[in-house]
């Protein structure tokens, strides 16, 4: 096989706009909600899902192209949070890093316009299934606005789903840990400097809310002007925090303020006060849980079992990637592990990336599940996607426009197996 040189240049074109309806049938359909469809039908048109069931309900469409998926699995796209895909490229390579900002206030910092539909991350992404990331800024105290992304499209514009859905706060830990590459030892102990980064947390959102309440401000303040959709529930405060004093700290801390809506990202220590986190309606973004735990004297299992360990405790969960945003594409495995070690379902376990992860940015209304009126944003496998083995994804449609599945690892793929002579 031949393979023109040219190929190898850029990515796939996006998908083109859906132009007639879409009948996928026979295939078993994971809602995203815990329910499952046996030989189910699923037909959209126009980018929005029109009807949904099992395939001797959905009726057939004039002009219609009907696809046969018999023996396939259909999902709703994976939703990543907390990520910095389209954000850096080459970790080694400082002109395609653009996630961290110069200063330490910085709420007004806008990732929106730094995302790079152009990543040769992103169609990687994709090919596992993976239709939605979220991208965030880093750095400094308060780190700026994220938004979420369609894993397809020509520009931002394109792809942007939800514009500056909150505002990423780094909390100040009580207890910090330094690691010596002499003998490899990490310790830890009380930060000196916490008290320091609390007032200046709680001088910022004293000014914040004042300006809030103004109504037509004499001088605009971009800083705190950002800031104002936190207090009306339009955006939420995504706050970093791992141990468990830190999370109940930070969380009455922004009602103390006024925040509407509050989610913990990272959460390492979010099951010891999951009740408190129940009771104040606060989901958590978990850190990659294929991982050793923290501590030596806990369960080694522990970071797999936390997924589910939180469900069962009533609080929202989510599960990402977040420093090796490279990994992204692996994120449906994450989930696949909470349901072998957390005591949850598949279908419980697929929420975590699916539905869950919608409703905590606030776009279950179009994306998440696969209901009716919403976004024709879903993927169809040979397998289950939260498996190694089954997740091979042969179609992917965003808002209803079939996808290119093609990436550099394919084509790289494709060239050396020439070049070694294999079938």
């Amino acid at each position: 096989m031949l393979i023109s040189s040219s190929s190898f240049a850029q990515n796939p074109v996006p998908a083109t706009a859906q132009t007639k309806p879409v009948i996928l049938t026979g295939a078993t359909i994971h809602i995203g909600n815990g329910q499952v469809l046996t030989n189910g039908a699923i037909a959209f048109d126009k980018g929005i899902i029109t009807q949904i069931g099992a395939a001797g309900s959905v009726s057939a469409v004039t002009g219609a192209e009907t696809i046969d998926v018999s023996g396939k699995h259909i999902y709703p796209g994976i939703i990543s949070l907390n990520t910095t895909v389209g954000l850096q490229e080459v970790a080694s390579v400082r002109a395609t890093l653009d996630y961290n900002e110069v200063g330490q206030i910085n709420p007004h910092v806008r990732a929106l316009i730094a995302y790079n539909t152009d990543s040769e991350v992103i169609p990687t992404l994709r090919g596992n299934g993976v239709l939605l990331s979220q991208a965030v800024p880093q750095g400094g105290i308060i780190s700026g606005s994220s938004s979420v992304f369609y894993t397809d499209g020509w520009n931002w514009e394109d792809a942007v789903l939800k514009k500056d859905d909150g505002i990423w706060l780094s909390w100040s830990p009580f207890l910090e840990s330094s690691f010596s590459s002499e003998d490899f030892r990490v310790t830890v102990k009380r930060n000196e400097k916490r008290q320091e980064a609390l007032e200046v947390f709680r001088a910022t959102f004293s000014d914040a809310k004042a300006y809030a309440e103004i109504q037509q401000p004499a001088v605009a303040n971009l800083r705190l002007a950002a800031m104002k959709p936190l207090f009306d529930g339009s955006a939420n405060l995504y706050i970093r925090a791992e141990y468990a004093k830190d999370i109940v700290e930070a969380v009455k801390f922004a009602r103390e303020f006024g925040v509407k809506k509050v989610v913990i990202a990272g959460g390492d220590e979010s099951y010891k006060v999951a009740s408190f986190l129940k009771e104040n309606q606060v989901p958590v973004i978990l850190n990659p849980t294929h991982r050793l735990p923290n501590r030596v004297d806990e369960n080694v299992y522990l970071p797999y079992e936390l997924p589910g360990m939180l469900q069962k405790a009533g609080v929202k969960v989510a599960i990402t990637y977040t420093d090796e945003w490279w990994r992204t594409r692996n994120l449906a495995f994450l989930s696949g592990t909470s349901a072998g070690f957390g005591n949850v379902t598949p279908e419980e376990a697929l929420q975590f990336i699916t539905s869950n992860a919608a409703e905590i940015i606030g776009a279950e209304n179009t994306v998440g599940t696969l209901e009716k009126g919403k976004h024709a944003s879903l993927l169809v496998a040979e397998g289950d996607i939260l498996d190694m083995r089954g997740n091979v994804v042969k179609m992917v449609f965003v808002k209803g426009g079939k996808v290119n599945l093609d990436d550099k690892q394919k084509r790289l793929y494709e060239k050396y197996k020439v070049k070694y002579n294999q079938k």
